[in-house]
């Protein structure tokens, strides 16, 4: 038999309605077998899962800027060399997971690779590290967007906490709607952004170096001293070097989303996957490199309420339509940015969920085929973060990357674990990409925590470890409860011999109360019924109904001087005779209301009653609902 839409269809007028409205946000279910349909081209990959990636240029060049501006005009010509150093290395991890994609199609990253080739342990710091990374991608790219928008209406800027929970909020329910109209949703922008970025570095730099723009005379004393921190310069150092490239490596964010992800593409998955990763990985350093140099040029420096892309595009086109075509395009991937987290996150939390690691739900997919739990527990926790730290980009970004390089190097290491034990074709060559992309993000990895460490990314390195032991403990519960479950092979069950008792609490004489008889005694012929009540003479009452109109089913009167309902019954249950041979079935009436608001009108003690007896040894509970229709 096959279950037919309609088998889901609400009964209430009520769910009807919200159905409606769910139906209008989010679209009509999906089958099963629809999800090949759902896969992304291409094209749209480039959009959904690169997103991320690309939109890192638009505030990794202001974050290098940030910190060289620290040393005065000496260290400003030091901001090109680290962006190109950035995306060298850029170039070796897209390598590195283009080798990924196409050992371990079946997606995952760093985590797959991790729990295949190394101890489980490492392949859960790679998941604690990607999902904190994952719910910082849409907080820094969310804040970031928002900080475009206000470069160019600054009126925005009392309201921009507002804006970013909105702009989330609206993320989440283009994620809803599944994997193939998301990728369609957000494709423009993106290939827009990308359009108008690359015009507006071609601009710029033919009009610093083809045509000499005066204005591209190089960095300004005057400016860096507008720029000098309340405590005065720092000395241009090793440290400070190495925080500035630390700082710019958030353009690295997002690399991994494509290895993750390959499940999501249309076959032949490994082959899209890998031209999409090298398609993504140009774009970026192109842009990235683009930016930097132009910002280098027309001296641009970080500004309190206009970003270094605003001022490069205000340098490079202007204040014509091409520059608020380039701050729209930037605010608006920005945004979309986080929509490579809400495709890789619950994607992630799904895979871990299905080993045990993380609760159950995190693998059921809703009727769009997206994994609703991950997606929404993600925007949730982003939201928060973003109200806590007022959607400060500067401040959010310390606690930014630190995990992501942590996952790279525990995925490299894992490929080199898989190409010494798996001999393929060329297996020398990739051997080597593999250890020279886990000892390089390995550094990267240290000298990010490190030099980010008391600025924030302490937080990063003790949840770390904390969400790990969270999974440990997921993973040691679900093992219990396996082994407690578990059924030898070996058994063959007969006929049941415990014998039952039925107890059936009642409230009075009602319709209710004879159905959950009826059927209590096509159970057993032991059955009895309870009545609590501090009125003994009402008790006696309804004990004389109840031999008139039901005989043959005892009424067992018990006193509750207290008033109380569910533990006097608990009580009476526990004296009496206990058989460990015999089963009690408590039989709950329960009356069921066809309206939501006639629900305020009971007090649900049914409800409340097999809450109570759930668990108890050698207790089953049944709820018969009686409805009012009938």
């Amino acid at each position: 038999m096959r279950a037919k839409p309609k088998a889901g269809a609400p009964s209430t007028e009520l769910g009807r309605a919200l159905a409606r409205v769910r139906r209008t946000l989010v679209g009509a279910p999906l089958a099963t077998e629809q999800e090949v349909e759902e896969r992304l081209s291409k094209k749209k990959a480039l959009a959904i899962l690169s997103s991320d990636a690309i939109s890192s240029s638009a505030y990794a060049s202001e974050e290098i800027l940030n910190i060289l501006v620290l040393a005065g005009i000496a260290a400003l010509w030091l901001t090109l060399p680290i962006a190109i150093a950035i995306a060298a290395m850029l170039a070796i991890v897209a390598i590195s997971y283009r080798q990924i994609g196409y050992a371990y199609p079946s997606g995952g990253g760093a985590y797959a690779v991790g729990s295949a080739n190394l101890p489980k342990i490492f392949a859960l710091i790679a998941a604690a590290a990607l999902l904190i990374d994952y719910v910082m991608t849409v907080a820094v790219s969310t804040s970031s967007a928002v900080e475009q928008i206000y470069s160019a209406f600054p009126a925005v800027y009392p309201v921009r906490v507002e804006a970013c929970v909105v702009a989330i909020t609206l993320i989440l329910l283009g994620n809803m709607r599944g994997v193939r109209e998301s990728g369609s949703i957000f494709a423009l922008p993106t290939y827009i952004y990308v359009g108008s970025a690359l015009f507006v570095v071609a601009a710029g730099l033919a009009k610093a170096v083809l045509f000499h723009d005066p204005a591209a005379a190089g960095y300004q004393a005057a400016s860096v001293v507008a720029h000098q921190p309340a405590g005065g310069f720092e000395a241009l150092t090793i440290l400070l070097v190495l925080r500035a490239f630390a700082g710019g490596s958030v353009a690295l964010t997002g690399t991994e989303a494509i290895a993750n992800g390959v499940p999501s593409f249309k076959p032949p998955e490994p082959q899209n996957a890998a031209r999409t990763l090298i398609a993504m990985a140009t774009l970026l350093a192109v842009i990235f490199i683009g930016v930097t140099a132009v910002a280098v040029a027309y001296g641009v420096l970080p500004g309190a309420r206009e970003s270094v892309p605003a001022q490069v595009a205000r340098a490079a086109v202007g204040t014509g339509p091409m520059f608020y075509v380039f701050q729209a395009s930037a605010a608006l991937i920005l945004i979309l940015a986080s929509n490579t987290s809400f495709n890789a996150f619950p994607r992630l939390a799904a895979i871990l969920a299905q080993d045990g690691y993380f609760p159950r739900a995190f693998a059921f997919r809703g009727d769009r085929l997206a994994f609703s739990t991950g997606i929404f527990a993600l925007a949730a926790v982003a939201a928060l973060l973003l109200v806590a730290f007022g959607a400060d980009t500067t401040a959010l970004i310390p606690l930014y990357s630190v995990g992501v390089f942590v996952s790279f190097t525990i995925s490299q290491a894992g490929m080199v674990r898989h190409w010494f034990a798996e001999h393929g074709r060329g297996w020398h060559s990739r051997l080597a990409i593999n250890a020279f992309g886990m000892l390089l993000t390995g550094v990267v990895a240290i000298v990010v925590a490190s030099v980010k460490f008391a600025a924030g990314a302490w937080m990063v390195v003790l949840l770390i470890p904390v969400l790990v032991t969270l999974m440990l403990l997921v993973h040691r519960e679900y093992a219990r409860e396996e082994q407690e479950l578990r059924v030898r092979e070996d058994l063959v069950f007969g006929q049941p011999h415990r014998r039952q008792k039925v107890v059936v609490p009642v409230p009075g004489m009602t319709r209710a109360v004879v159905q959950a008889i009826a059927f209590g005694r096509t159970l057993s012929s032991d059955v009895r019924a309870i009545y609590v009540t501090d009125d003994v003479e009402a008790g006696e009452r309804l004990r004389a109904r109840f031999e008139r109109q039901l005989p043959g089913v005892p009424l067992v009167i018990v006193e509750s001087p207290y008033r109380q309902l569910i533990g006097p019954l608990v009580t009476y249950l526990d004296v009496m005779e206990r058989d460990p041979e015999s089963v009690t079935i408590v039989v709950v009436p329960e009356y069921v209301v066809s309206q939501w608001w006639e629900r305020l009108l009971h007090n649900r003690t049914a409800e409340r009653l097999r809450r109570a007896l759930i668990g108890r040894p050698n207790t089953v509970v049944a709820l018969v609902p009686y409805r009012k229709d009938h």
